[in-house]
C-alpha cells in the first residue's frame, strides 16, 4: 500500500473540517474506518504477546484475504471487490515425482513394518485360493465316482484354508493400516510445523484458507484412503497375483487366457487416469478457494455487515460451492465411464477362461474340475480387481492432497521473508566473540535499527534507511498517519520481518530473526485467547509458570482483582465456549504473559487500541507497568502514549521526519505539534497535568 496522508487509518480519523487527529477521539462526523467497525477480535493471532518465541501478527488480514500492510486499512473494494477470494498466490503442489520420493523415503523408513504387512497379506491371499483350488479337485473326484468318504478330505482343507485366510486377513489390515497412518501422522505434523515457521507476510499471502484445507479437507482425505482404501488395495493386488499364479499352476494355457483381460484392465486405466487426476486437483483447489472464502467472511463478518455486503459475500460462496459441485459431478461421471471399461474387461476374460476350458477338456489337457477352478478363482477376481480399479478415484483424491501437503513441508520457511525486490536481501551476519566459536550475546538491552530499507513483494519501499536508537531502558514512542511505516518498523524490530537492507541490533550486535525474538516480545491490538483454563493461557509464555508466578503477573497489570472475581478464578475456562472476556481483558492477559516471558526489550503495537476510551486508559496504567524497567517501542495510536514517552519518533512515508521528547517536539511547531493540539481540542482534561498524559503520571511513570 503507498504510503499517504490523505487516508487516515489506524493513527488518524478526519474531522468534518478536514483536520487529522490521532484515533481514538474521534468526535462528530469523523470518519469511521473498517476496522473500528469490526471491532477487536475481527482477525485474530494466536500467541500475540505470549513472548519472544510468540507468533506475532504485524498487520491484519482483510477478509478477501488479501495481505493488508500493517498500517493499512481494509477498503471495501478489498472485502468484495474484483478479484476477492480467487486466491492470487498459492501455497505450492508437489509433482508427482516429489511426491512419489517422498513416498518412498517414508516406506524406506519403515520397510521393517511394511515388509511384515506385505507378508501377512500374502498369507493370507495364498490361504483365500486353497478353497477354490480344492474346489475343482472335489469336481475331479464326484466326476470319477469317487466314494463320499472323499469329501471329509476336500472338507477339511478347505475349512483351514478358510480359517487361516481369514486370521491373516484381520493382521494384514491392521500392520498395512498402522504403517499407513504412522506416514499420514508424521506428514501432518510436518506440515502444521512448517506451517507455524513461515513469516506472517507468506500466510497472510497465500491465504488462511488454503492452508487450513489442506490440514483438514486433505489430511481427511488421505486419512479415509489410509485406514480403509490402501489396506483393501494391496489386499486385492495380492489376492490377483496369487489367484493369476494358481491358474497358471493348473495349466498354462488357462493362466495366460485370463490374463487377456489384464491389457484391458490397463487400457482402461490409461484411459481413465489422464483425465481423472487433472480433475481431481481442480476439486482440490475448489474446496481450497471456497474454504478461503468462508474464512474470509467470518473473519470479516463485521466489516461484511458495515458495509452491507452480505449478498455479495453470498453470490460469491455459492459460485464457489457450485464450482466443487459441478467438479463433482464430472468427476462422477468419468467415473461411470470408467466402470464400462471395467466391465468389459471381465467379461472378455472370463470368456477366454471359459473358451479355452472348453477345449483344453476336450483334448484331455485338463479335466473339468481344473477348467472349473480356473472359472472360478477369476470370478472372484471381480470384486478384488473391482475394489482395486473403483478405489483408483480415491486414490487420485488422496494423491492430489498428498502433493499438496507435501508441497507445504518442501517449503523452506525463510525463502518468503525475502521482502524486497528492488535490491538483494543481506542476510544478518552474527557478530562471534574472539574468544570462541559461540555467537556473541549482547551486551545490554538496547535496541538499534540502522538503514533500515524494507518493501513488500517487490511493491515501492514503505522504509527508506530508518535508523532509530533506543537505550536500554528507555521508552520511545512511534507517531505517524496510516501507512507512514510504524507496524513494519515494530515487526522488523521483534523479527517478524526481514529487512530488504539495513541492521537490526540488540546490545550492539547483529542478530538474525530468530534469535531477536529470544530478546524481543511483541504484542499487538489483535490478542487471541485459547479455549482452556485461563492459567493455561497465560502458560503459553511460561509453561513452568506456578499459579503464585501466575497471579503476580496478573497483580502487576492490574487484572487480579476481576480474575479473582471469576467462576473459577484461575482455573476458569476462557475462550470460545468459556467465559468471555472484554478487549481490556483480554490485553490484560497479553500484557500478564509478558511478565512471565521477562523479555528486556518489548514492543507494543497499538496494543491498547481497541479497548475504548475508558478501557484504554486503565490498559496504558497496564502497559506502563508491565514494561517498567524495560526498553520499549510503542507504537503510539494515542497521544497519551507520546507524551510519556522518553522520546517521540514522527514517521511519515517511511521516513523518519520529527525526533526528540514531546514538549521539545509540541514547541518546535512541527508535524507532531499539529497532531498534540488537534488531539487537545478533541480529549476535554480535568486538569493540565492529565490533558498531557490522559494519567496520573506520578503514580504510573516507571522509574528511571
Amino acid at each position: 500500500m503507498t504510503t499517504s496522508d490523505k487516508s487516515p487509518g489506524p493513527d488518524a480519523t478526519t474531522t468534518p473540517d478536514g483536520a487529522t487527529t490521532p484515533d481514538g477521539a474521534a468526535g462528530p462526523g469523523a470518519t469511521t474506518r473498517p476496522a473500528e467497525v469490526a471491532g477487536p477480535g475481527a482477525t485474530t493471532r494466536p500467541d500475540e504477546g505470549a513472548g519472544p518465541e510468540a507468533a506475532v501478527r504485524s498487520g491484519g488480514t482483510a477478509p478477501s484475504g488479501k495481505a493488508r500492510r500493517p498500517d493499512g486499512e481494509v477498503r471495501p473494494e478489498e472485502v468484495a471487490g474484483p478479484g476477492a477470494g480467487d486466491g492470487g498466490d498459492r501455497l505450492p503442489v508437489a509433482g508427482a515425482r516429489r511426491t512419489w520420493a517422498w513416498l518412498r523415503g517414508e516406506l524406506r523408513a519403515r520397510w521393517a513394518a511394511a515388509a511384515l504387512a506385505v507378508l501377512v497379506g500374502a498369507v493370507g491371499a495364498a490361504a483365500s485360493v486353497v478353497p477354490v483350488y480344492v474346489l475343482g479337485t472335489l469336481v475331479d473326484l464326484v466326476d470319477e465316482g469317487a466314494p463320499g468318504s472323499a469329501i471329509v478330505t476336500v472338507a477339511l482343507v478347505i475349512l483351514a484354508g478358510a480359517l487361516i485366510g481369514g486370521l491373516a486377513t484381520g493382521p494384514a489390515t491392521y500392520l498395512v493400516s498402522r504403517v499407513c497412518e504412522q506416514m499420514l501422522a508424521d506428514l501432518r505434523e510436518r506440515t502444521v510445523a512448517r506451517a507455524l515457521s513461515l513469516p506472517v507476510t507468506a500466510l497472510e499471502r497465500f491465504g488462511k484458507g488454503d492452508l487450513l484445507s489442506r490440514v483438514s479437507t486433505d489430511t481427511a482425505a488421505i486419512g479415509k484412503a489410509a485406514s480403509t482404501v490402501v489396506p483393501a488395495m494391496i489386499s486385492s493386488f495380492l489376492l490377483g497375483v496369487v489367484s493369476v499364479g494358481a491358474m497358471a499352476g493348473l495349466d498354462w494355457r488357462l493362466g495366460l487366457a485370463g490374463a487377456v483381460a489384464i491389457p484391458l484392465y490397463v487400457l482402461g486405466l490409461r484411459w481413465y487416469l489422464p483425465r481423472a487426476a487433472p480433475k481431481y486437483a481442480a476439486e482440490r483447489r475448489a474446496v481450497a478457494d471456497n474454504s478461503q472464502l468462508l474464512v474470509e467472511s467470518m473473519q470479516g463478518v463485521r466489516t461484511v455487515q458495515a458495509y452491507r455486503l452480505e449478498g455479495r459475500r453470498l453470490h460469491r460462496i455459492g459460485g464457489a460451492s457450485r464450482e466443487v459441485h459441478d467438479i463433482s459431478v464430472s468427476v462422477f461421471t468419468l467415473f461411470t465411464r470408467f466402470v464400462g471399461r471395467v466391465n468389459r474387461a471381465e467379461f472378455f476374460g472370463l470368456a477366454a477362461i471359459l473358451v479355452t476350458g472348453f477345449f483344453l477338456v476336450r483334448q484331455g489337457s485338463v479335466t473339468v474340475g481344473e477348467s472349473a477352478a480356473a472359472a472360478v478363482l477369476f470370478h472372484r477376481l471381480f470384486n478384488p480387481i473391482g475394489m482395486l480399479l473403483f478405489t483408483f478415484d480415491e486414490i487420485q483424491a488422496a494423491g492430489a492432497s498428498l502433493a499438496r501437503l507435501v508441497g507445504v513441508i518442501d517449503l523452506d520457511p525463510g525463502a518468503d521473508r525475502v521482502e524486497t525486490a528492488a535490491r538483494p536481501l543481506r542476510r544478518p551476519t552474527p557478530a562471534r566473540s574472539t574468544s570462541s566459536a559461540r555467537p556473541a550475546e549482547p551486551r545490554d538491552a538496547s535496541l538499534e535499527l540502522s538503514d533500515v530499507h524494507f518493501s513488500y513483494d517487490g511493491s515501492p519501499e514503505v522504509l527508506h534507511g530508518v535508523s532509530i536508537s533506543l537505550a536500554a531502558g528507555s521508552r520511545v514512542a512511534l507517531v505517524g498517519s496510516t501507512g507512514a511505516g510504524k507496524s513494519t518498523i515494530a515487526a522488523i524490530a521483534a523479527g517478524i520481518l526481514t529487512p530488504g537492507s539495513g541492521a537490526v541490533r540488540v546490545g550492539g550486535v547483529e542478530l538474525a530473526p530468530d534469535r531477536l525474538r529470544e530478546h524481543v516480545a511483541i504484542i499487538t491490538q489483535e490478542v487471541h485467547v485459547f479455549a482452556g483454563p485461563l492459567i493455561e493461557d497465560l502458560r503459553l509464555a511460561r509453561p513452568d509458570a506456578s499459579p503464585e508466578e501466575a497471579a503476580a503477573a496478573l497483580a502487576a497489570v492490574g487484572a487480579l482483582e476481576w480474575v479473582t472475581a471469576l467462576p473459577g478464578g484461575l482455573d476458569t475456562v476462557v475462550g470460545e465456549g468459556g467465559h468471555e472476556l472484554t478487549t481490556a481483558q483480554v490485553q490484560q492477559l497479553a500484557l500478564a504473559r509478558l511478565m512471565l516471558v521477562d523479555p528486556p526489550i518489548a514492543i507494543l503495537d497499538e496494543a491498547t487500541a481497541e479497548a475504548g476510551s475508558l478501557g484504554a486508559r486503565t490498559l496504558e496504567e497496564s502497559a506502563i507497568a508491565a514494561t517498567r524497567g524495560r526498553t520499549t517501542l510503542v507504537v503510539a495510536h494515542r497521544l497519551t502514549q507520546a507524551a510519556s514517552a522518553d522520546r517521540v519518533i514522527v514517521l511519515e512515508h517511511g521516513r523518519i521526519v520529527e525526533e526528540g521528547g514531546h514538549a521539545e517536539l509540541v514547541a518546535a511547531g512541527g508535524r507532531y505539534a499539529e497532531l498534540w493540539r488537534a488531539w487537545e481540542a478533541r480529549t476535554p482534561a480535568s486538569s493540565p497535568r492529565q490533558a498531557v498524559t490522559g494519567i496520573d503520571l506520578t503514580r504510573t511513570l516507571p522509574e528511571r
